[in-house]
This record gives C-alpha cells, structure tokens and sequence, in this order.
C-alpha cells in the first residue's frame, strides 16, 4: 500500500531528536498561516515524556495548558522533568518552548499494566460503519481518513461525532498510538450545539486525555464529543474515544475560550 506523504508527516512529526538526557527538539515543521496545532505540540510533549520511562511504562492519563500561540514554522524544544518512578507510575512534567517562551505545558503519567476487573459502563451509541459513510476532511489532519456520523448546526458544522484512522500502518509501539491518540483529540469541539450562531470556539484552555485501554489508530476509532457547560466566557467539553469493536479506549475532556463572532462583535 502506498502511504500518503501526509501520514509520513505525521510519523516524521513525531520522531524527536534527543538533544540531551531529558531535552528535545521537534525539527519537523509543516509550515502554516495558522498557529501551531495544539494536538501536535501536545502528541510532540507526550513522545518527549515516554521517551525517558522504562519500556513496559505506557501513559494512561495526561493533562495540558496551552499558554501562548505556537509557531507552525519552527521548532519546538521539549523540556522534560522526572518528577517520580515508582513500582509501577512513572509521573513527568513538561515544557514546550519556542523564542525562549514556554508556550505548552503537560503533566504526564506512566503506568505499567496489572491484572484487574475489566468493566465498560457507557456502551459506543449506534452508528453507522464507517465504510457506509462518505469521507470527509478534517483541517489540519491530512494523515487521517475520516467519516463523519453527526455535525453541529450551521454556520459551524464541526464534526462532534466521527469516525477515524491513520492513513498508514503504524508499527505496534504502545507510545506511538497513544501519541497519535492526542494529535487527534484535539481535532474537533464539543461546544457547538449550545453556543449559538453568533458565538464560537476560538481557543483551548486546557486539554486531558485518559487512556484506559491499548488502541490502534490504523484501525477505526469513534470520537464521540458532548458539551457540558459555558461560563464566564469558557465552555467545556468531553469525547469518548471506542475502538471499532465497542470498547471504550480514551477519554478526552478540554476547556476552550469562546466568543462572539466577528460579524456580532464590537471589539
């Protein structure tokens, strides 16, 4: 199968260079008119993490503020803090930097996998297969192939429902896929159905991700985004992410900024 230059990106994205023991650098850039991607910087701070944890570590949990606006068209250096490494958790901390300025930071934790009860209370909504639906382009995620089940309403129809895969075969590295994981969870917004017409999303706060259990992202995964609240000028959302099985894989929850739109706005 030919691999589409997008899903080497991808892959190249996240292949950082180890610069010193606990220090990296994103090298690959994909220059854009836009900000840099918070998935990327996020999936590029994860990478950093699991690269100075014991190998049968994988993260379950991680949580990230996204401080300043990245630039697309330069490097990132990555920072990484060894904050513990227990029996079984491994905790770090990292920095993502550009222009000396902190723009990113992220609380990661590592945990090597133990025999337990295996019980899933939320079962994935009935949809469609993904082979039944057209496919769709998501910005800024080339390297996926993307089905979308349900939109929010006009003038912002983003997906808050949808299904998606890697364009390529991924090698099987547990790190890997959980950092293509985060690269798409930040992919989309639950805050579209309450926000009204004149309001959107503009930019996130804060973003967490759980992984409960090991998932492929060469396979078809749902993402399925639910609003929860807007105050004070933030709203908040949560997504469950099932593998094509049923099972449920991820959990993501982020708080983003809104405002009104341009059109309403006197500012």
């Amino acid at each position: 199968m030919t691999v589409p230059p997008e899903a080497e990106d991808l892959l190249e994205m996240l292949a950082l260079e180890r610069i010193d023991r606990d220090l990296f650098r994103a090298n690959h850039v994909a220059p854009e008119d836009w900000p840099l991607f918070g998935g990327q910087v996020a999936a590029q701070a994860l990478a950093a993490a699991g690269a100075t944890v014991p190998a049968d570590r994988s993260p379950h949990s991680l949580h990230g503020y996204f401080l300043r606006p990245g630039d697309s068209n330069r490097p990132t250096i990555f920072q990484v803090e060894r904050d513990r490494d227990g029996r079984s958790f491994s905790a770090r901390r990292v920095v993502a930097i550009q222009a000396g300025e902190v723009i990113f930071n992220m609380a990661a934790s590592f945990h090597r996998a133990q025999e337990g009860p295996d019980t899933q209370v939320r079962a994935m909504p009935p949809v469609p297969s993904p082979l039944e639906l057209p496919p769709h382009i998501l910005p800024r995620q080339p390297a996926f192939d993307v089905r979308v089940v349900s939109f929010g309403p006009e003038p912002n129809r983003y997906p808050t429902r949808f299904w998606a895969r890697c364009s390529a075969a991924l090698p099987s590295d547990a790190l890997l896929h959980a950092c293509v994981l985060t690269y798409l969870s930040d992919a989309s917004t639950g805050l579209v159905d309450d926000l009204g017409r004149h309001w959107r999303a503009v930019a996130s706060v804060d973003h967490a991700l759980w992984l409960h259990r090991p998932i492929s992202l060469d396979d078809w995964v749902l993402v399925d985004l639910v609003g929860h609240v807007l105050a004070g000028g933030r709203g908040l959302y949560t997504g469950s992410v099932f593998s094509v099985d049923g099972t449920l894989a991820a959990t993501i929850s982020q708080e983003m900024i809104y405002r009104q739109s341009t059109a309403r706005s006197s500012k």
